[in-house]
Order: C-alpha cells, then sequence, then structure tokens
C-alpha cells in the first residue's frame, strides 16, 4: 500500500501550532471540548479521518457543550455584521423578502422561547422559504427530540467548516 500525503490544506492545520490549530477549530464550532477532541487527534493523514473526528466529538458533547456550540450561531436571517462565514452560510435569506425575514424574526423568538437556544439549521444551500418551513416544523418538537436534530445539523455545519479547511487551508 503506498502512502500519500494529506491535502495541503490539511497538512497546512496538521502543521500549526496547537493554541493556533485550536483557534482554526472555534472557527468551525464553538465548543471547546469538540475542538479540544479534534486538536488531540492530530495529525490527521486524510480530510476522512479529520470528518470521523468531528463526528465522533459531536456525538459525546454533553449538553453544556451543545450550548457552547449554539452560542457560536447567529439567527437565520441575522448573520453576525462582518463574518463572512455566516453571510456564506446564510445566503438562502440575503435576497429574501422584508415579509419572508419577518416571519423568519417572528419564527425565531418563538423558538427561541419554547427551546432557550437559537434555532440552528445547516442553511448552506437552503432557500429562505426551505429554512421557514424547517423552523414551523420543528417548533412542534419536543426539547429532548430538538436537541438532537440539533446535534445533528451541527454535525452538518461543521462538516462543510472542516472540508473549506481541508480545501482552502487554514488562512482561507
Amino acid at each position: 500500500m503506498t502512502s500519500t500525503s494529506p491535502p495541503p490544506g490539511l497538512a497546512r492545520f496538521n502543521a500549526l501550532e496547537e493554541s493556533a490549530a485550536l483557534a482554526v477549530l472555534h472557527e468551525a464550532c464553538a465548543s471547546t471540548t469538540w475542538a479540544k477532541h479534534l486538536l488531540a487527534a492530530r495529525p490527521y493523514a486524510t480530510a476522512d479521518d479529520l470528518y470521523a473526528a468531528g463526528d465522533a466529538a459531536m456525538a459525546e458533547l454533553t449538553a453544556a457543550d451543545l450550548d457552547e456550540a449554539m452560542a457560536g450561531h447567529p439567527p437565520i436571517g441575522r448573520p453576525q455584521p462582518g463574518d463572512p462565514t455566516s453571510a456564506r452560510e446564510q445566503r438562502g435569506m440575503a435576497g429574501a423578502s422584508e415579509e419572508l425575514k419577518a416571519q423568519m424574526l417572528e419564527l425565531n423568538l418563538a423558538y427561541q422561547e419554547k427551546f432557550g437556544h437559537v434555532f440552528l439549521i445547516c442553511a448552506t444551500g437552503r432557500t429562505g422559504e426551505e429554512m421557514r418551513d424547517a423552523v414551523r416544523e420543528r417548533l412542534a418538537n419536543a426539547p429532548e427530540q430538538e436537541r438532537e436534530i440539533v446535534r445533528t445539523e451541527l454535525g452538518k455545519i461543521n462538516r462543510i467548516r472542516l472540508a473549506r479547511l481541508v480545501e482552502s487551508g487554514v488562512d482561507g
């Protein structure tokens, strides 16, 4: 079996000093536990190894860890000013009508009132209408069911962000 080197972005990540690597991982997910889990498993031979470590770490997060991870996400329809990642991921709301934006604000507030945290969905590639419909549907969930949906959605977001790291490196 022939040994291959990791993709350039992954190789740069593997070579980072611990504090710099931790900062990069925090850009992908605000959970310190998740980031430290991935940091401890370096170096990664392949992108799939990194994704698997991310998935395993996500599965082990406690309720407090999930809260910390969710705190790093702005409400749908209100990306953080100056945050290109947030704006890119929520692109489906960028051209939404004022009516749809108002509906999302109302639904976000209802969701936060019920569940105590921001509505979290992997928004990449979704239209504003799809996100609105998803929050409407998820408002009917029990808190325990919603918590596991949030865990799944965070895992999807983290994979997309880790893929961007692997593809473009730590600078981009």
